[in-house]
């Protein structure tokens, strides 16, 4: 018994039915295509979200492991402006890192303290999921002779 989708007649005649109208079915359509259209927008703006979460995991590991490095240089090489850092051989295996971090690092002498501290800042930059330059740095102070020569010993 296949019979189209029929609706009761609320009014007074008994056994009456009526089918939805074309109003009715355009209606519908529109509000599912609203809903469907929000949701994938919103799937898109959780996915951008998923990606920059992930990278800047990885911009932190980056950063981590280059920031251990630098600790152990002696003052020569951690004041020497001129040294640029490149990235671990071991994040740059993964296919989804190479290419797309950058890390730079740049030195500053503090004011007051040249030739005695200098500070470090390295940041890894990268093209996130919907093509913006996104970056992440950290900041380290260097002493000459190390920080408890610098605050124990200063003249």
């Amino acid at each position: 018994m296949n019979r189209p989708l029929e609706l009761k007649r609320g009014s007074g005649e008994k056994g009456a039915t009526r089918a939805l109208t074309l109003v009715e079915v355009a209606m519908a359509v529109a509000v599912f295509a609203l809903v469907l259209t929000t949701s994938i927008t919103v799937m898109q703006r959780a996915f951008l979200e998923f990606d920059t979460a992930r990278n800047l995991e990885i911009a932190g590991n980056i950063l981590q492991y280059e920031m251990e490095k630098e600790r152990l240089f002696d003052w020569s090489r951690a004041s020497d402006a001129t040294y640029a850092p490149a990235i671990d051989a071991s994040f740059m295996r993964n296919p989804a890192i190479a290419g797309r971090f950058t890390l730079s690092r740049a030195v500053t002498a503090i004011a007051g303290r040249a030739g005695q501290m200098v500070q470090i800042t390295l940041t890894v930059r990268w093209r996130s999921y919907d093509g913006h330059i996104l970056s992440r740095s950290y900041t380290t102070f260097y002493t000459q002779g190390g920080l408890r020569e610098y605050l124990y010993n200063k003249a």
